[in-house]
């Protein structure tokens, strides 16, 4: 990513890799971008998805036609920078209006540096990318505008987002602790693979002291803290490439530690159970996806961010190296894996965002079943 100061004014070109282009205005830094193209469903909650590291290397097209309305806030950040390679909006709020804003979202885009284009059809785009899947895309602005064979030449040398391994450019380098909140009930253990700031805090509510570790630990890290529980973030790139936090989880597993996985997490615990995981052609991102927890037969309201699916069956429970395996929750638009559960050893996952940072606390429940799976150990 290249970029220069704020211009609003100045023209700019989205160019995607099979060559459709779309032409609008800057919208937060002025120069050049590159990542994958995808689309985010969300009405609000624009700020934690810009600060969600999951998005690294993307480029996030928001279908909601109105953003920026609330402006940006010190308090809703998921982490300490915005992530997404590049922003697409078509109608951006000229004047911001919340009694928490303290800055634009246009101001904030250009001071992180990210480039983005405002003024274009984003249901248009969206409905190429349903069409065609997500793909490489480059934002150009200012300078950077060129003859559009040459800025397809660039957008098509960029890297894809199938063989990424990226979670450990978002975690965190040095362990900290997110202390529980009143009464220390219990310890974990969280490997960060790019893990949200409302993640650790929705544990600590709970009576949970939280270790944050970085991608790169070890069974010995995790088990120095003594836990009484183990926890995999979600994270970015594609979980083909994640052998040393597979071998980590398997580790855990033989332990019959208690263990919880979200998103990057549930796609771990799939490849240590031994199942495959596949790119899915759009993905799921935004904050009102359909998801049934098999278990109760209740359906949720959920948020989502992930291209990447577990390839598990659905119609029975699987005999893993760790004993059986079922799918506990699905997707009900596409019935893809939204989660996995153990029946003989303590643990269990889930493909979207039960912190709800943005989105509904539907999911919320499965932090109380964390627990009591700890509960159940200890006893």
């Amino acid at each position: 990513m290249t970029t220069s100061t704020r211009g609003a004014s100045a023209p700019a070109v989205l160019v995607l890799e099979d060559g459709r282009t779309f032409r609008g205005r800057a919208y937060g830094a002025v120069g050049e971008t590159f990542g994958e193209a995808v689309f985010s469903t969300g009405m609000t909650g624009y700020q934690e998805t810009l600060t969600d590291p999951s998005y690294h290397r993307q480029v996030v097209v928001m279908t909601a036609p109105h953003i920026g309305n609330t402006g940006v806030n010190d308090e809703d950040p998921e982490s300490q920078r915005i992530w997404v390679s590049g922003y697409v909006v078509r109608d951006p709020a000229r004047t911001p209006s919340n009694w928490r804003s303290r800055r634009s979202l246009d101001e904030e885009l250009t001071a992180q540096g990210v480039v983005g284009i405002s003024g274009i059809d984003t249901r248009a785009l969206t409905r190429h990318l349903r069409e065609r899947g997500a793909m490489r895309v480059g934002i150009f602005s200012g300078a950077a505008v060129a003859d559009e064979a040459t800025l397809l030449a660039k957008v098509q040398a960029a890297p894809q987002m199938k063989g990424a391994d990226l979670s450990g450019e978002v975690a965190t380098a040095e362990t900290y602790v997110v202390p529980a909140i009143g009464t220390k009930k219990f310890t974990v253990a969280a490997i960060d693979l790019g893990i949200k700031g409302m993640t650790p805090h929705r544990m600590a509510e709970r009576g949970i002291e939280v270790h944050v570790l970085p991608a790169t630990a070890t069974a010995e890290d995790i088990y120095a803290v003594d836990p009484d529980g183990v926890f995999f973030s979600n994270g970015p790139g594609d979980p083909a490439t994640a052998d040393h936090p597979v071998s980590l989880m398997q580790a855990v597993l033989e332990r019959s530690t208690p263990l919880f996985g979200i998103c990057f997490g549930n796609q771990i615990l799939g490849r240590a159970l031994g199942f495959g995981t596949f790119k899915l052609k759009y993905g799921h991102r935004g904050i009102n996806q359909p998801v049934q927890d098999r278990t109760t037969g209740k359906v949720e309201v959920t948020a989502h961010n992930h291209g990447f699916a577990v390839d598990a069956p659905l119609d029975a429970p699987s005999d893993t190296p760790f004993g059986r395996a079922e799918v506990s929750h699905v997707c009900l638009n596409d019935n893809v894996v939204e989660g996995l559960r153990l029946l003989d050893r303590p643990a269990f996952s889930v493909q979207y965002h039960p912190e709800a940072a943005a989105g509904p606390h539907d999911a919320a429940y499965l932090f109380d079943r964390f627990v009591s799976l700890m509960e159940g150990q200890r006893a």
